[in-house]
């Protein structure tokens, strides 16, 4: 295997072969260099990501589904990515 990128919101397979050999497999949302440079406020985005994994859930939308149940990192995705927009509300 080569080196091992790191990521946010990273989910960890652990898989044994039969000679007790141990491979980590990490499936990344986004990699960790688009994330450094990220220019935008950090603890936004994070509210965001948190609120819209809150609206997925209540919904059921069927997208959770196809992303294996993973509402947190769905949410996260769809924010940095820009899929969905947000605001800041005074309330």
């Amino acid at each position: 295997m080569g080196g091992v990128k790191m990521a946010i919101g990273a989910s960890v397979s652990c898989y044994f072969t039969q000679f007790s050999k141990k491979y980590i497999v990490i499936d990344m949302i986004f990699p960790l260099e688009e994330l450094i440079e990220y220019d935008k406020n950090m603890y936004e985005i994070t509210s965001a990501a948190s609120r819209r994994s809150y609206q997925l859930s209540m919904l059921k939308d069927p997208e959770i589904g196809e992303n294996d149940g993973k509402v947190v990192s769905l949410a996260a995705r769809q924010v940095f990515t820009d899929e969905i927009q947000f605001r800041l509300s005074d309330e």
